[in-house]
């Protein structure tokens, strides 16, 4: 076939895995670790769960960090492969967009697998918190200020979530407050009802005077957490404010890492398929309220898929703070208590390390379509730090009507 008359082809996720999310500092389950070491054991999972892939057939290998510096530098991508024993004929590349970094390099390989130019990949991301503190070596161009191009106070992420309580007054800190809490209630379902635990990949970690301990559940859950807990916090970003530790996800390390193949070379390689994808889209919005990111990257995927808000059964939303979620929700007439929404908690709950955190997203999604055959379609969606949303559509491989006249 020729260049100009050449098909795009069907992109399916296949599989995904992150590590147990920890806390960042010294306490930490990670601390002393290596961020490139967690993203090498999901690398090495995913091989390991998906035994009829040959590693030499994998094409590319993307990995997200936001700090790209020490271990998370050096072309993280192609050293993660290297680390993870992949051949060495498989590349790898580093990508960022912030707290999107995994979303963008699970998106930006899938093109390629759309274009031809690729058949299988690995992308993910990873961040370690403690290692790398948010901020940590960044030198803003000065012209942010002196020309008043971004508010300084919107280099700070708590700034922002308190700017959007100030643009939606009806989002108050009770419904912030008791919007977390459910977020906690919910993960602490999940886990009861195993739903977490298949897409985890257990990691021994060896601290001073403790010995070695297998890290196998996630660190920063807080299960017993009440609206009336939260009421009692203090608000660091503003005095009287309304963003606090609890109705905002916290400071976290971790990685993740996705399969994604074409449609046929799944079916080629006998790789399982839990989610083709529709349509994704990437916006930009006044930095001073990144949160609402995700509104108009919602709506730009939603025309491109020919598809309508009320036509996601599913959504998988980044709380990055709970101002942000619900300012989401009252855009498109959702309540607040929606079970579409976050079935399995969310990032107030389970943790946030920046960078990783698409792949979660979608494998949740992933976790909940194959319970649900209901549901056709599900979302992926996500603010990003300096005024950006991204959101990725997707469609239920085990739903009746999957593959015909579909978006």
């Amino acid at each position: 076939m020729s260049r100009a008359a050449r098909a795009v082809r069907d992109v399916v996720f296949v599989d995904g895995v992150r590590t147990p999310f920890g806390k960042a500092g010294d306490k930490g389950i990670y601390a002393g670790m290596r961020a490139d070491d967690l993203v090498v054991k999901c690398i090495r999972d995913l091989l390991r769960r998906n035994p009829s892939l040959p590693p030499e057939r994998i094409d590319d290998v993307a990995i997200a960090a936001t700090t790209q510096t020490g271990d998370q530098g050096l072309t993280i991508g192609r050293t993660a492969a290297l680390l993870a024993g992949l051949p060495r004929t498989v590349p790898g590349f580093a990508i960022d967009r912030m707290c999107a970094g995994a979303m963008t390099a699970v998106t930006t390989t899938a093109s390629g697998i759309a274009f031809g130019a690729y058949d299988v990949v690995i992308a993910g991301g990873v961040e370690h918190m403690g290692n790398h503190p948010m901020g940590a070596g960044t030198d803003p161009n000065p012209r942010f200020m002196s020309e008043r191009i971004v508010d300084p106070a919107a280099l700070n992420m708590g700034n922002t979530a308190e700017n959007l309580h100030d643009r939606f007054p009806a989002i108050t800190k009770d419904r912030t407050d008791a919007y977390a809490a459910r977020s906690q209630q919910k993960l602490a379902a999940a886990y009861e009802d195993g739903n977490i635990q298949p897409g985890l990949v257990p990691v021994a970690g060896k601290k001073p005077g403790a010995g070695w301990t297998l890290n196998s559940v996630d660190e920063p859950p807080r299960p017993g957490t009440t609206v009336k807990d939260l009421a009692a916090l203090r608000t660091p970003f503003r005095a009287h404010g309304r963003v606090t530790a609890g109705n905002a996800a916290g400071l976290n390390d971790g990685a993740t890492a996705a399969l994604l193949a074409s449609a046929d070379a799944a079916a080629e390689l006998g790789l399982p398929v839990r989610m083709r994808l529709v349509a994704y889209a990437f916006a930009g919005v006044e930095p001073e309220v990144m949160g609402i990111g995700p509104v108009p990257a919602t709506e730009k995927a939603l025309r491109q898929a020919g598809l309508d808000i009320s036509d996601i059964g599913l959504f998988e939303i980044n709380e990055a703070f709970a101002v942000q979620v619900l300012s989401f929700l009252d855009h498109f007439g959702i309540d607040d208590e929606d079970p579409r929404v976050n079935r399995y908690g969310g990032a107030i709950a389970v943790g946030h390390p920046l960078a990783s955190s698409g792949v979660r997203l979608m494998n949740q999604l992933a976790s909940q379509f194959e319970a649900d055959p209901s549901v056709r379609y599900g979302m992926t969606t996500m603010c990003i730090g300096l005024g950006m949303g991204a959101t990725v559509i997707w469609e239920n491989p085990h739903h009746e009507h999957y593959g015909q006249d579909a978006a």
